[in-house]
């Protein structure tokens, strides 16, 4: 393992920061306290075989839980839950779907599609067998309603009891004043668009896949499949729409030509306000057999109390995801789907953040919250159950940062920020980059939507601001293709499968440059005067603003 040595000195923080983020000092000890050593021990042990891939629900879980609980106990946080545990528990229930599925089609196009080669499919209904039968499929464009952007794609229809057809995203505008242009909105995230079944009593959305817009190939999409976990909830999910799917875009393709319909162009048709929905002459029939299990899942929270009495009961809190997808699918003889970057190593950077905070001479004003959350693989179900049953105060939780992998590249001249606009936690970023002669820059993938794909997003749903960054592009000492092409190889390569594990030219330095900067907005978030807001306009700002009204 070749993990390159970070010079201290060109890391330690100034001793002031720039308008708007703050200027406490971070102690020296603080700073010293991280290191690549201790990132790569907690990503070994995490990402080990014996921890078989840390699923919810099985062994995987108690040996991970088990480790960030002794780890946070040596550190010596006391326990983040008030009733004296470093346990919160996330009821959960597992849906496992039979993969011998097929979906049936008639009409215009008749055929039987494939599971996993053509489609995949779930439900989220909490029943042994969920089953629809001739169900009408209707393009209904990208799916969206936003009323701010005088956007409609279903112009008053009714389309209870039928099949939702969606382009993968949200549309692509050269307005840049409607949907933001190329970045993705919250109306693109397929989490949203399953939302949308549900809301027009749909029996089901199948999503069209385009490995491009998506962020992910189809081989990604085919890992969805097998066991689902959800919330539970009191209603077993009845409301929610029966299946939920994508299509494989060659197969769709095919539909689209069967129904005597064009794809680009009824695409290029999507894209514009005046579209109305196409029925396309096809009926689907599935039968979705499950099998079902409960599951006592668990986020883990300890706390570094905050040592002012008058603030103390004020947080702010880091989160980091400790699960992955556990034993699935066989790739190359390997079926641990070990997740080291993907996170390991945030959980890994979650309990050395925690190790540096705990070596300040005086705790900061406000306490901090270290939480690893379970289930962010499954749809960010640990930070959802969080936000909705909070340990704290929401409206007492000035910030959330959350990290979710780290750079394994090596040092950057830059760090880009998810997101970028969103809120003023950006001003205290900005002041730790340029203390470290870095500079931020946005996501150079914003039409992926990665600000709504972890666990942050569910803090910022309920207003708290919420910061999210991902490793800068620009590597010193590297051609300025690099970290792109390292980027998309991960992608390609790596993303939710086998391989996922520790590879032997990973440099951590990188990391612990970004691990610095986390701990310093989190520090100055935690001594500062004001609470971080909203930028005007942002999404989020409204419900911040309901949040702390008297």
């Amino acid at each position: 393992m070749r993990i390159l040595p970070v010079s201290l000195v060109a890391l330690t923080l100034a001793a002031c920061g720039g308008a708007g983020g703050g200027t406490a000092t971070v102690p020296a000890e603080a700073v010293a306290a991280i290191d690549t050593a201790t990132i790569m021990g907690h990503i070994r042990a995490l990402a080990d075989d014996s921890m078989q891939g840390r699923a919810p629900g099985g062994i995987g879980e108690e040996r991970a839980v088990a480790y960030i609980e002794n780890q946070f106990k040596a550190i010596g946080l006391t326990p983040g839950n008030p009733d004296g545990s470093y346990i919160q528990n996330v009821p959960l229930v597992a849906i496992t779907a039979d993969p011998r599925m097929t979906l049936d089609l008639k009409g215009k196009m008749r055929a039987s599609l494939k599971y996993r080669d053509d489609f995949v499919a779930w439900t989220r209904h909490v029943d042994s067998e969920v089953s629809i039968k001739d169900a009408p499929l209707v393009f209904v464009g990208y799916g969206v309603e936003a009323p701010e952007y005088n956007w409609d794609d279903y112009k008053g229809l009714d389309v209870s009891g039928k099949i939702l057809v969606m382009l993968v995203n949200d549309p692509q505008l050269p307005d840049t004043n409607a949907f933001r242009g190329k970045a993705m909105t919250y109306y693109g995230r397929w989490t949203y668009k399953y939302e949308q079944g549900m809301k027009h009593r749909a029996a089901g959305v199948l999503i069209v896949h385009e490995a491009a817009l998506a962020g992910y190939p189809w081989a990604v999409v085919q890992g969805m499949g097998g066991e689902k976990f959800d919330l539970a909830a009191a209603d077993s999910n009845r409301a929610r729409a029966k299946m939920e799917a994508w299509i494989h875009f060659d197969r769709a393709k095919a539909l689209f030509a069967a129904a005597g319909l064009d794809f680009d162009s009824l695409k290029a048709r999507a894209t514009t306000r005046e579209f109305t929905p196409v029925p396309l002459d096809v009926t689907a029939s599935v039968s979705i057999k499950n099998s079902i299990r409960s599951v006592a899942s668990r986020n883990v929270a300890g706390k570094l109390e905050g040592s002012d009495p008058a603030l103390k009961d004020e947080y702010v809190v880091y989160t980091a995801h400790w699960d992955h997808f556990g034993l699935g699918t066989p790739v190359g003889g390997d079926s641990i789907y070990n997740g080291a970057l993907d996170n390991a190593s945030g959980t890994a950077a979650l309990l050395d953040l925690a190790k540096a905070f705990k070596a300040m001479p005086a705790a900061p004003k406000r306490s901090i919250l270290f939480l690893a959350v379970t289930a962010e693989e499954q749809g960010l179900l640990g930070s959802q159950h969080y936000s909705v049953s909070p340990l704290y105060p929401l409206a007492k939780t000035l910030a959330n940062i959350n990290i979710d992998g780290l750079n394994t590249e090596g040092p950057t001249k830059d760090l880009v920020v998810v997101g970028m606009g969103a809120s003023e936690l950006e001003d205290y970023a900005r002041d730790a980059a340029a203390e470290q002669g870095r500079i931020l820059k946005a996501d150079p993938e914003p039409e992926k939507g990665f600000y709504y794909r972890s666990d942050h997003f569910n803090f910022a749903k309920q207003g708290v601001p919420a910061f999210y960054a991902d490793a800068g592009t620009e590597v010193i000492g590297q051609p300025a293709d690099f970290a792109m092409k390292q980027r998309e190889k991960y992608t390609n390569e790596d993303y939710h499968k086998p391989t996922d594990e520790i590879k032997p030219e990973w440099n951590l330095a990188g990391a612990v440059q970004d691990l610095v900067l986390y701990l310093t907005i989190g520090y100055r978030v935690a001594q500062a005067a004001t609470y971080p807001e909203w930028r005007p306009g942002n999404e989020f700002r409204a419900a911040r603003e309901a949040q702390l009204r008297p």
